[in-house]
């Protein structure tokens, strides 16, 4: 992947040319915004005065880049796929199911159809170059990959099938590619077994295809545990550590040693417990709580301190780079560190001595903190809590505790209630949860509820989270410390407006003049949608109009949050952009010491790991879905309550009630004709004029289940 160069920070003037350049550099990150000058040197933060920033965006409107805007804004003028009859792009492969894929260009508005027979090997998610043009009499472009650049992943789960003289392994789910291998290269899997193949060459002469070894035989297709690791593999996540990793892990020492402990501020004599789900090994986060003689408390935020066992440049250090973030999926854990550490070394265990990283605040009597504290401790947690006896506790009143937890639920309300006075927006959606057998069978479905207990921990992660970044960035105001931000950028205003309409169709209006009013209309749809349960419906929609979260060195500050300053602290065992924060964070606790670490560098380790977490998050629901259509697969010919989720030309999406469950039932598959509405959101029907939209309650019964597909066919009972 070609490096990016070093954007300019604050502390540097620009010549004419130079402020041209990061302005224009600017727009194009961000082409659907409407921009003043004003706002782009809030943006840029560089030393050029209000006059010269606006000329060169004015000279940048003459060279026909920017386009002149109402209200003194400007925007960026998108550069079309038809600008010559044949063009070349770098960008990023987004397949079908079909074979053929839509190309994210980083120099182009609008993404580039490639059929099947111009991919030339391409797979989902590669880097590739491309030539583009746009036929006669189409608007979209289309094109042919000319280059793969960089490969996604080079690990694949999928099925051998043995000939004379060697044999082939089909991918799962890809239907552009077999990957033959030598006979000496099976591992002693049978023909048909599921198996894991690392491609070792993609362009091998012997074969005139692509080349590879078997590293796992999984057996037969067909269990539930074969389709959970297919998944992980199918989304670039190798099972196994390597065996160097492991050996590390393994060799690292248990006791911790006086000379260690020396070092650290000792809080073990101080309150301190853990509060997490009742499933969980890894421990990362505990909270202390401690009453000072002056009537002030000091509540401390304590993570593992990974990187004390994992050095950077380490085996073990590269290998958690590698995966970026543990996957969390229905019936597994696969995680970012060996057992060894993840469980083990670094969980916050209870009755146990261990090494953490602090944040430590001290609140007053009415809760306004007024002082704060980062540094390397060692703690001994009291007591491990799981989600549920917190919450009895908050909720009775007595029990072990029940006074520490009562002053930090209280405080946590606090700082709650003020990040959302700040601007932040109230999405919750909800959470589907399985009861599993001793096979892994899903044996029920449930959504998940927050309560205190749930929102407690959250908002002292947020605090610790929050005031780390600010910390770097204040010390850093003179001369930038790269850092690893967690950045939201406010939403798209074309999507926004094209959800507003679509909301008002279902009776909500919504103010998206200015990013707060957005956030503010956000807000009341969430409320509103608690007893609307059309609006609870177009709440994923409404979140897919904002952009995504990720990481950078570049902080824009995080709109969903409402927070100006942002950084991931809190799980170093399972988020590898933890990690890098610990140690640049470390480096940087003395006042009279600055470290910066290259910026252009961490900004590409940024890049890798929002890959990985995006693929992560789709390897969930891709496990989520296989789960409720297995769990639905023992349930044909049963009825349950659902809510119209959505309509197309074929038929109408259900959502059951309880399960989530999302299942079509097909239009021909009715007894009367139905007109769809232009807007998507109900149908008439012709014959009797009986109108149903979405949100509207319904009555299906279970028609066909399949795994395979993830599909679930429902019929509608009158």
């Amino acid at each position: 992947m070609p490096k990016k160069k070093k954007s300019k920070t604050k502390g540097n003037k620009l010549t004419a040319k130079q402020l041209q350049t990061v302005i224009f550099k600017l727009f194009r990150r961000h082409p659907k915004k409407r921009l003043t000058p004003k706002q782009v040197a809030q943006k840029l933060k560089v030393d050029n005065n209000k006059d010269s920033i606006r000329h060169a965006i004015e000279e940048l409107a003459k060279a026909g880049k920017l386009a002149v805007l109402e209200d003194n804004k400007f925007k960026l003028i998108p550069k079309s796929a038809s600008s010559s009859p044949s063009t070349f792009h770098e960008g990023i492969v987004d397949m079908t199911k079909t074979g053929s894929a839509y190309i994210l260009c980083d120099d182009l508005d609008e993404d580039v159809h490639v059929a099947t027979k111009y991919m030339n090997g391409a797979l989902n998610g590669d880097r590739v170059r491309i030539r583009a043009w746009t036929p006669r009499g189409r608007r979209r472009a289309e094109g042919e990959v000319v280059e793969v650049l960089e490969r996604a992943r080079d690990h694949f789960m999928g099925t051998v099938w043995h000939y004379p003289k060697h044999a082939i392994v089909t991918p799962d789910g890809i239907l552009t590619l077999d990957i033959n291998v030598d006979h000496d290269e099976l591992k002693g899997a049978n023909d048909g077994d599921k198996v894991v193949v690392k491609v070792i060459d993609w362009q091998d002469q012997r074969f005139k295809g692509v080349r590879g070894v078997i590293t796992s035989v999984l057996g037969a297709a067909g269990s539930n545990d074969i389709e959970m690791k297919s998944i992980l593999i199918n989304n670039g996540f190798n099972l196994d550590f390597p065996e160097e990793a492991m050996n590390e892990a393994n060799s690292l020492p248990i006791e911790i040693s006086e000379e260690e402990v020396s070092r650290r501020l000792d809080l073990r004599n101080v309150t301190t417990f853990t509060i997490d789900p009742d499933t969980a090994k890894d421990f990362d986060d505990a909270l202390s709580i401690r009453f000072l003689e002056n009537g002030d408390c000091e509540i401390g935020v304590h993570i593992a301190d990974v990187t004390h066992y994992v050095r950077g440049g380490s085996v073990l250090d590269k290998e958690a780079f590698d995966r970026s973030t543990s996957v969390y999926l229905v019936d597994r854990v696969l995680p970012m560190l060996p057992e060894k550490l993840s469980n083990e070394l670094c969980s916050l265990r209870p009755k146990e001595d261990k090494l953490t990283f602090s944040a430590m605040f001290t609140f007053d009597k009415n809760d306004k903190i007024t002082n704060r504290w980062f540094g390397k401790t060692i703690i001994h947690s009291n007591r491990r809590f799981t989600y549920e006896e917190a919450q009895e506790i908050l909720e009775n009143g007595h029990g072990e505790f029940a006074s520490e937890l009562k002053y930090l639920n209280k405080v946590a309300k606090k700082l709650r209630k003020q990040k959302f006075n700040n601007g932040a927006i109230n999405f919750e959606t909800d959470e589907v949860k399985f009861k599993l057998d001793d096979k892994g069978a899903p044996v029920d479905i449930y959504l998940k509820v927050r309560k205190d207990a749930h929102m407690l921990i959250e908002d002292f992660m947020l605090l610790a989270n929050r005031e780390v970044a600010t910390f770097i960035h204040k010390k850093g105001h003179d001369q930038e410390i790269p850092y690893v931000y967690r950045v939201h950028d406010e939403p798209n205003p074309d999507k926004v407006e094209d959800f507003a309409r679509f909301a008002k169709e279902l009776g909500f209006e919504m103010n998206v003049s200015t990013p707060k009013d957005i956030a503010l209309s956000f807000n009341r749809l969430s409320k509103a949608a608690q007893t609307d349960r059309g609006l609870k419906l177009i709440e994923p929609l409404a979140i897919r109009t904002m952009a995504k979260a990720e990481y950078s060195t570049n902080n824009i500050g995080h709109y969903g949050l409402g927070f100006e300053y942002y950084a991931h602290f809190t799980s170093p065992i399972r988020r590898y952009s933890d990690v890098l924060a610990h140690r640049i964070l470390e480096k940087n606790l003395d006042t009279d010491r600055f470290y910066r670490n290259n910026k252009e560098k961490l900004e590409e380790r940024c890049e890798h790991i929002s890959k990985q977490e995006r693929r992560a998050l789709e390897a969930e629901r891709e496990s989520i879905k296989y789960k409720q259509v297995e769990f639905i697969e023992n349930h044909i010919g049963e009825e349950f309550n659902g809510f119209i989720s959505g309509i197309i030309e074929r038929g109408l999406f259900i959502e059951l009630e309880r399960s989530r469950i999302e299942g079509m039932v097909t239009f021909e598959s009715l007894d009367e004709l139905f007109e769809m509405d232009t807007t998507r959101l109900k149908i008439k029907g012709i014959n009797t004029g009986e109108v149903h939209k979405v949100g509207d309650p319904v009555r299906v019964r279970i028609v066909a289940a399949n795994k395979t597909r993830r599909q679930v066919e429902m019929a509608w009972i009158k």
